[in-house]
């Protein structure tokens, strides 16, 4: 996949054959912190839901500042780097949680997706569809009541540290999002522009 600065993007994996991706909260936690780690200079994170067996975050590719200098890697490099990025940033999680639980083996599908978010319209349906995986899954009835998502900082119910939360509250007030995302389910099939 290519990136391009200042464009969004829906990333998202799941692991082979359903296995559970996250066993306890501080796999949910250390996910997080690793994609920090990793991806934060490359991505402004709009929103994100980790699911048992999948993950989905909401990003926008940040300005990459490089300075032009020989045997410097160009601002296209820069952005071609994020795809091993990624990759790096699952293997370090997945190396530790086979450590931690005595697992060999990869714990992902190969590839992980990339869909490119034409429209700034289109966020709050795409944000929408994320926040919604749990109860979809029936894991939660509202998405309130999901822990790894950041639906809850976008209703201040918890101050995260993750999602760039004022580009989808330019387009829809706190209240109207919380109506959205409780009123209708969004399924896969229907995330069309």
């Amino acid at each position: 996949m290519k990136f391009y600065e200042n464009k969004y993007y829906h990333l998202f994996n799941r692991t082979n054959n359903e296995e559970a991706l996250f066993r306890t909260e501080e796999n949910y936690l250390y996910f997080l912190k690793k994609y920090r780690f990793y991806l934060d200079e490359y991505f402004e994170t709009i929103g994100y839901c980790l699911m048992p067996t999948h993950f989905h975050f909401l990003v926008r590719v940040k300005e990459i500042k490089i300075e032009p200098s020989e045997g410097y890697p160009t601002v296209s490099e820069g952005l071609i780097k994020i795809n091993r990025i990624i990759g790096t940033f699952l293997n370090s999680y997945s190396q530790a949680f086979n450590k931690m639980w005595n697992r060999h083996g990869n714990l992902f599908n190969q590839k992980t997706n990339a869909k490119n978010v034409e429209s700034e319209k289109y966020l709050i349906t795409l944000l929408t569809y994320i926040h919604q995986n749990p109860i979809r899954s029936k894991l939660v009835d509202k998405a309130e009541d999901w822990d790894y998502s950041s639906y809850r900082d976008y209703i201040d119910f918890r101050n995260g540290t993750l999602p760039k939360m004022e580009i989808i509250l330019e387009n829809i007030k706190k209240e109207d999002l919380k109506e959205f995302t409780n009123r209708k389910l969004i399924s896969n099939s229907g995330l069309k522009e």
